[in-house]
């Protein structure tokens, strides 16, 4: 399946419905803008929380009913599974943060068709943008000026630092990755990439070779050139400690490291240098890297490990790739690029998603340098990337990004649900890590946290075997992940409270005679994000609708853990 699907789910009927991966539905109309909203701390366990207020009222549903929607979809689109649950969602109209299916239930979208919507559903301003252009010119392909690509390459280039000035425009992530990869070996004359175990560059047949999920991974031959290195987990990998994360929440691992050293961040580049020494050829094309890993479930880096590890890239002749398709345009909050959060300075930046609120659009950032060297070798051309209408999109989705202060949101109002998440951890066991930054947060699932114990015998290239030799920060912590049956369990709680929230959770569709590993994906085809939610929200979201999420997910948290005592 694609990248983390939406969790959403259909369930008996009320008429209010909520978010991503965890829904609520409110047994009642809809709220108006003046109703109030009562935490289930105050009104005991078992209350259902209240949804936020919308004023937003859908248009009644008038079209295909939904039985012939599975027809035509069994008969007519892709057998690979990629719908969520055994009766899917049919989704009708968005407005902001608010989504609502046929039926008229709203939802509160906390993954942002897969870190997408940044802005909001169906913004009112990038929709008037998209409409102007549709009544002007839609397409002329680049071999004609039109102003609106004009427009957007100054605007977006004004928003990266020099020398990333060259701007390309492409359709999607895996096309940008794809342009990135052949300008890597264009420019160093090289073949080699690395790229971190975990990490999701695309899907394409070029970009497969950078995407190292183990469901990506074919039986056919592809990814010539691509070689995989070591992700640097601090929570869940062989070193981690309590200071290493550019974060308000730290693993709960803990260590004897100064505040201007981490022993982790030293121990992770010593696998990198391995991987540079035994792994790819003394010169190479490339590094690509996610300022923090989506869909390997919102994995963060000790700080100061990218820096080095650019600068080793460098020495070996390769070029560094920032692949900023979900982490971009202001969705951590204390920067406008992820890249900016490690101090670092790209040579390649490539970005989606975001970039077009859902509009198929995306982009490539280099240096003039590296531009000139592609065009040397290659008279590259794209019939759609930078259309009229694209721009267009593109303009409005800087614009409101600016006026409305939608890095600051993802700021305040992220920090803020990081933090209440993050309390969790002392209320269940089973709340095994809070990480993230900004409105880009994983919630990582454990058995208990009790369980936890060292690896002694830890055998890796530059690691110490001895335990007297090793940092308190290089003690492996084997945290037994929460059984994908348990996780289910959750995930069903969470829809039992009612419509409430689509959060990013892995599934995978297996035989129902194997409960045991139900529909999450196992642990060997899902390393890390298959017992992980991953929580995007619009950048519009509000504390208000904050404070709801957390008390869904501590509901369901609650009866889960009530019948696993019984």
């Amino acid at each position: 399946m694609g990248e983390m699907t939406l969790v959403w789910r259909h369930l008996p009927r009320p008429l209010c419905l909520v978010t991503s991966t965890l829904r609520i539905l409110e047994m009642r109309p809809f709220l108006s803008l003046g109703a109030s909203w009562t935490s289930v701390t105050k009104l005991g366990l078992h209350t259902r929380p209240r949804m936020p207020p919308c004023d937003f009222t859908p248009e009644k549903y008038q079209s295909l009913g939904y039985s012939r929607v599975l027809e035509i979809h069994k008969e007519h689109l892709s057998p690979v599974v990629t719908a969520f649950f055994q009766k899917p969602l049919l989704l009708h109209q968005g407005h902001m943060e608010w989504l609502f299916d046929a039926e008229g239930n709203r939802y509160l979208d906390f993954f942002s068709g897969i870190v997408t919507v940044s802005v909001g559903h169906c913004h009112p301003t990038v929709n008037a943008a998209a409409q102007k252009q549709l009544g002007r010119l839609w397409h002329t392909s680049a071999i004609f000026f039109h102003a609106p690509i004009h427009e957007y390459a100054e605007k977006l280039a004004a928003l990266l630092p020099e020398p990333l000035k060259v701007i390309f425009l492409v359709n999607s992530g895996s096309e940008a990755n794809d342009l990135a990869m052949l300008m890597a070996r264009a420019h160093s004359n090289n073949i080699d990439i690395i790229s971190f175990r975990g990490a999701y560059h695309g899907c394409s047949p070029y970009t497969l070779g950078l995407t190292n999920v183990g469901t990506y991974k074919m039986e056919l031959p592809g990814g010539i050139g691509c070689q995989s290195t070591m992700c640097p987990d601090v929570f869940r990998g062989p070193w981690g400690g309590s200071h290493c994360r550019d974060s308000p929440v730290q693993t709960i691992r803990k260590c004897s490291c100064a505040p201007d050293c981490c022993q982790a961040k030293d121990q992770y580049i010593e696998q990198f240098k391995d991987t540079l020494s035994t792994s790819v050829a003394n010169s190479i094309a490339g590094f690509f890297a996610e300022p923090i890993q989506g869909v390997n479930g919102v994995v963060q880096y000790p700080k100061g490990f990218l820096k080095e590890a650019f600068e080793l890239v460098r020495a070996r002749g390769g070029v560094c790739i920032a692949d900023e398709v979900q982490t971009g345009f202001g969705r951590l909050g204390s920067h406008f690029w992820g890249f900016q959060t490690h101090d670092v300075l790209p040579d390649i930046v490539t970005m989606a998603k975001g970039i077009g609120n859902g509009f198929p659009m995306a982009a490539v950032v280099t240096t003039p340098e590296i531009a000139k060297s592609l065009a040397k070798c290659l008279q590259h051309f794209n019939t759609f990337g930078g259309s009229p209408l694209a721009c267009a999109v593109g303009s409005a989705v800087l614009e409101v990004i600016k006026e409305e202060n939608l890095q600051e949101n993802s700021q305040e109002v992220g920090t803020y649900m990081l933090l209440k998440f993050a309390k969790l951890q002392d209320e269940f066991e089973i709340v095994g890590d809070v990480r993230g930054k900004g409105l880009m947060i994983g919630i990582e699932m454990v058995q208990d946290k009790v369980g936890a114990h060292l690896l002694l015998s830890l055998q890796l290239p530059g690691a110490s075997r001895r335990l007297s030799d090793r940092p308190k920060c290089a003690y492996l912590s084997r945290r037994p992940r929460l059984t994908l049956f348990s996780a289910n369990d959750i995930l069903q709680e969470m829809e039992d409270w009612g419509r409430s929230w689509i959060w990013g959770w892995w599934k995978k569709e297996v035989d129902a005679k194997a409960p045991e590993r139900g529909w999450v994906g196992s642990a060997e085809e899902f390393p890390v994000s298959s017992q992980t939610f991953r929580i995007a929200p619009p950048m519009c979201i509000t504390k208000l609708e904050a404070d709801f999420a957390v008390e869904v997910f501590r509901s369901a948290l609650t009866q889960h853990m009530e019948r696993r005592a019984k």
